[in-house]
Parts: C-alpha cells; structure tokens; sequence
C-alpha cells in the first residue's frame, strides 16, 4: 500500500517526473527512489500520448514502489488544446491507475488570473470534482500558479479559499526577483503554516527562488520538489535531489 501525502512526520522529497516516454519515466523514479527521493511526481503533460494508456501508467508507477505519487495534467505542453473535463478525466484515470495525490488548478473550467477561478458554477464542479477523488480513495491537492510576487494577504486569501473548496493539500506558485520579495515569500511561509488546517505547497520562480525553494519546508513547506539531475526536460528551478538530501539532513527535518 502506497503512503500519504497527509501527516507525514517530515517534509517529502519529491522527485519530478517531465519526460516524454514510458521508459524514461520508469527509469527516473527508479533511480531517484534508489537515490533517497521519498515520493514522485509525474507531470502528464510532458508524456507522449501512446504512453497514456492503464497498462503503461500502472508500469511506470509500479517503479515509485510504496512511495507516494502526485499527479498533475495540466493545460500547457502535449495537452494543448484539450478541455478542462477531458483533463480532469485524465487525473481520475491517473488516480486508477495507481496516484495518490491528483492537482487540479483553482481555475479548473473557467482559466482566469492568478489560477483561481470566482466563477460559482466553475467551483461548484471543482468542489464535487474533490469529492469524487476522495470517494476513491484519493487525494486532491488545488493549485495557483501565478509566477508573480504577491504580498502576504493575497497569498493567504488564496490558500484559505483553496483549503474551503475541499483541497487537502494548498499549492501556490509566486515569484521573487528581489532579495525583499524572497525574505517575504519566507515570512509567508510561517504565515501559512499558522494559519492554515492543511499542509501547503508554497513556490516562488525567478532570480531570487531557490532560498525559498530549499529551506521552506524547514518553515512549513509540506515537501521539496527537485529533480536527480537537470536536462534538457528539466529547468533549474527546483534544486537537485543530492542537495536537499543534504540540506535535510543538516536542518535535522
């Protein structure tokens, strides 16, 4: 039986899974697993989609072994110009297939800015879209992916109303391109770990990310993202999977 996202007693190690073949995918969990990665995340809008069939998706996560495994499909990618419900049909088929955690953007079937939708009708099937992950037994984490500074009290509005649509894990993606938006987005960090009921993914892309994006979870941050080893699928974004190995262990989390 796979693990949980949910109460865990330390921060996760995800490694992140963007590659475009079956093969490829199997071959990452298996060596990021082999490395110390503590849960996956396979990204299905980079797999080519002769590989999407339940047959290939259970292979691939078979490899992640008890490690648990979160699953997004966003719009962006190979998945260019498919609608909201087919992709939202994809996480529950991801979520049979052997996933734990699926993502569903908080402007799932109305894109609007900053990823969170205010649209009833647009909540009202995100809300039950929740509900039916969790009667099969899955987990929902919502995300925003802005990829811009915002000030404490924007992102924790956002993270509040995530948490109230049912999501048991919040995620959102900012930015920083100043040493004053990275020592913020820090403060943020406590800020939601105080205030919020759920565990949080709390991002920043740009110049001045990657403090945040290696000693957040020693703030509340509930996982790391990173990647083994950077490519031409990758970015250098997220820090490399030695590194948190190492930045763990030394902040004793």
């Amino acid at each position: 039986m796979k693990k949980s996202f949910l109460n865990t007693n330390s921060p996760l190690i995800m490694e992140m899974i963007q590659v475009p073949t079956a093969k490829r995918a199997e071959c990452c969990i298996r060596n990021a697993i082999a490395d110390g990665a503590t849960a996956v995340g396979l990204q299905m809008h980079y797999l080519e989609k002769q590989y999407r069939t339940e047959q290939t998706l259970k292979t691939i996560f078979a490899a992640a072994e008890d490690k648990p495994i979160y699953f997004t499909n966003y719009r962006n990618g190979l998945n260019e110009g498919m609608s909201d419900e087919e992709l939202m049909e994809g996480l529950l088929f991801g979520l049979q297939c052997g996933a734990t955690l699926v993502d569903i953007m908080g402007d799932t079937f109305n894109p609007s800015p900053e990823e969170l939708t205010t649209d009833e009708k647009a909540i009202k099937k995100q809300m039950e879209f929740i509900d039916e992950v969790h009667k099969k037994g899955g987990e929902v984490l919502m995300s925003s992916h802005i990829k811009q500074f915002r000030p404490a009290e924007r992102v924790l509005e956002i993270a509040l109303e995530q948490q109230r649509r049912g999501a048991d894990v919040v995620k959102i993606v900012t930015g920083a391109n100043t040493q004053e938006e990275e020592i913020e987005n820090l403060r943020i960090c406590h800020l939601l770990k105080e205030e919020l009921k759920v565990p949080f993914l709390f991002l920043s892309g740009g110049t001045y990310s990657y403090l945040h994006r290696t000693i957040g979870p020693a703030l509340g941050v509930s996982m790391w993202l990173c990647f083994r080893e950077y490519d031409e699928t990758t970015y250098a974004g997220p820090p490399l999977l030695a590194n948190v190995l190492k930045i763990k262990q030394g902040l004793k989390l």
